[in-house]
């Protein structure tokens, strides 16, 4: 879920949802990046000195351009908050007595609540895949006296646990898992969304690296990628953008320049749909369908 934090003052809000402003561009990253549960809240209401005009102002034009963005306003609580006294995050505000809370559809049904909180807690909970194969990209490897190598990242998918045997790609380096900790307590298993540390056999600080991927060599182990295909987003580029363009991708914990190998197509950047096939170039505001080839050995999965 994203929270989408609006800035109620005078210009403040005209500014953020203008052509290239902030509100504009965290609303299209979160929705790039696959969010889709998003919660609006309009702070600094006691600058506009609580008013319900330039609330109801606010929601009308947030909800047009999110609209655009691709999410559902009807999918989306609005909730008006001041941060600097804690109006109506926590707890219901008596500033704003004309506030009567804010109502969400869910597949599960309609639902309503009055505060931040309430709106936080009314987030659909992701499902773990706890049942794919591991996937647990390195944040960092540490050298530890006395225990060893203990590389450190989230689980992605999949678990880890002591006793497996894990390989590292692209490095290729295949080892045994002696523990997993979190927090420095001993973890029987590490599920997706745990950010762990796993002592690892007879492998040295410098064979493993930041953007490796560690998975689970007899369960559909991680490979090295000669080159993958992306949906790519132009937020903003001064020119045109053609292949043999190589920006740095950061993907999982990899930080890798990765060439435009060939522009598939061209799509829309909402429904996915096709709009142009082997288009020479893309510019901003263009969505796509890139072959991208690293210049280094990554790891890429979907």
């Amino acid at each position: 879920c994203a929270i989408l934090i609006i800035a109620g003052g005078t210009g403040e809000f005209e500014a953020g949802i203008s052509k290239d402003g902030q509100t504009r561009e965290h609303a299209l990253l979160a929705f790039t990046l696959g969010v889709r549960q998003l919660i609006v809240s309009v702070n600094k209401m006691d600058t506009t000195k609580w008013s319900e005009d330039r609330f109801n102002e606010i929601i009308k034009e947030t909800s047009a351009f999110i609209k655009k963005v691709g999410y559902n306003p009807k999918a989306v609580a609005f909730v008006p908050i001041s941060g600097w006294h804690g109006d109506n995050m926590l707890e219901e505000s008596s500033k704003m007595p004309w506030y009567k809370g804010w109502t969400k559809e869910t597949k599960a049904g309609v639902v309503k609540g009055k505060t931040l909180l309430d709106a936080i807690d009314a987030i659909e909970p992701p499902v773990r895949p706890s049942d794919k194969p591991l996937r647990l990209p390195l944040q960092d490897v540490y050298k530890i006296g006395g225990i060893g190598t203990v590389p450190v990242g989230r689980v992605e998918t999949g678990i880890i646990k002591a006793g497996m045997v894990v390989t590292f790609a692209p490095s290729n380096v295949t080892t045994e898992v002696k523990s997993v900790e979190m927090h420095h307590e001993q973890l029987e298993q590490g599920n997706p969304g745990d950010n762990v540390g796993f002592n690892v056999k007879n492998v040295s600080v410098k064979d493993i690296r930041r953007g490796n991927v560690a998975s689970d060599s007899k369960n559909d182990p991680a490979r090295e990628a000669a080159s993958f295909t992306a949906q790519v987003i132009v937020l903003n580029h001064p020119g045109q953008i053609g292949a043999g363009y190589a920006p740095v991708l950061d993907c999982h914990t990899a930080h890798i320049a990765c060439k435009f190998g060939e522009l598939k197509e061209k799509i829309d950047r909402r429904t996915g749909k096709s709009l142009e096939d082997n288009p020479k170039f893309v510019k901003s505001g263009d969505a796509a369908i890139v072959k991208l080839i690293p210049s280094k050995p990554m790891c890429v999965g979907k």
